[in-house]
């Protein structure tokens, strides 16, 4: 890890990023791409060392109330947080000024601010979006090596329930020929239903690929699953998007099963719903991060 003094912590969106870079090793990471200009090795962790401070003073001016979201390029749980709590410290800066909080997140490790989640839950609002991707847990472990199986990310999608905050799920990456199968989405879904999950956010079966992410995932398909990257230059070439040759089959039980537990699928209207805070007047332009 390394430490940097950032200039500013939110986007124009209110979103904000206390760490870059990550640990998780998840094969498939986008967030590796040479298109984001990192410059640096992307397991030595930047930590925004002003982070908070700079939240604090952003939140403290800011007139209206708003969702913050974090997570979008690096999960704010990793574990890395356990020791510097930037995100614990940042929650109640959010919870203090009154706005609201979303973030993506593969880790239990959100567990530990619980308390601070139901506090802001109860002023304002509250949304935490968990990816799932592999229902086998041995599958799960070597996608997502560094980081909690499905199963453990399923139990925080319980609890959080139990406790009234509303969870949306990332059904993203399905990687052809790897976790693109029936018994997978319906396996995932299965859980999302009794996780009683707002939302679910799928942009159709398959992945990204792109310069960065793109030799690391290869590598890793060399070393699991000998063979398949041929496979995949064969089928996809340099193509960035990659669609499992099951799309449309694993779309309509996606589509079928969410219309019939009314869970939310539309992405646009997720996004909505992610981004809107409460107001007592609803005739209030919503504010979007």
């Amino acid at each position: 890890m390394h430490y940097v003094n950032a200039k500013s912590i939110l986007s124009p969106n209110n979103g904000m990023n206390l760490y870059r870079g990550c640990s998780h090793g998840c094969i498939y990471c986008d967030s590796r791409s040479n298109v984001y200009n990192m410059d640096h090795a992307f397991e030595d962790i930047e930590v925004k060392a002003n982070g908070p401070e700079l939240l604090k003073k952003a939140l403290k001016n800011k007139k209206e109330k708003v969702m913050i979201g974090t997570g979008s390029m690096t999960d704010p749980y990793i574990p890395l947080e356990r020791k510097m709590q930037n995100v614990r410290e940042s929650l109640e800066i959010i919870y203090k000024y009154g706005h609201g909080f979303t973030c993506i997140t593969k880790s239990n490790l959100i567990l530990r601010d619980l308390d601070l989640l139901k506090k802001i839950n109860e002023k304002a609002k509250v949304v935490i979006q968990m990816t799932l991707t592999t229902y086998d847990e041995e599958l799960c472990k070597i996608l997502e090596p560094n980081v909690c199986t499905t199963r453990e990310r399923v139990e925080v999608l319980k609890i959080l329930d139990k406790h009234n905050i509303p969870t949306v799920v990332w059904l993203s990456p399905i990687l052809p020929f790897i976790n693109d199968t029936e018994e997978n989405i319906n396996r995932i879904l299965d859980c999302c239903i009794e996780s009683n999950v707002k939302g679910i956010l799928c942009f159709g079966m398959g992945m990204t690929l792109r310069e960065g992410n793109r030799e690391y995932f290869y590598k890793n398909l060399d070393y699991h699953f000998p063979g398949l990257k041929e496979k995949y230059i064969e089928i996809y070439g340099d193509s960035y998007g990659i669609a499992s040759p099951n799309h449309k089959e694993l779309m309509k039980i996606f589509y079928k099963r969410t219309n019939e537990h009314n869970i939310m699928n539309n992405v646009d209207e997720i996004f909505e719903y992610l981004h809107e805070f409460p107001r007592k007047d609803k005739t209030k332009q919503t504010t979007l991060f």
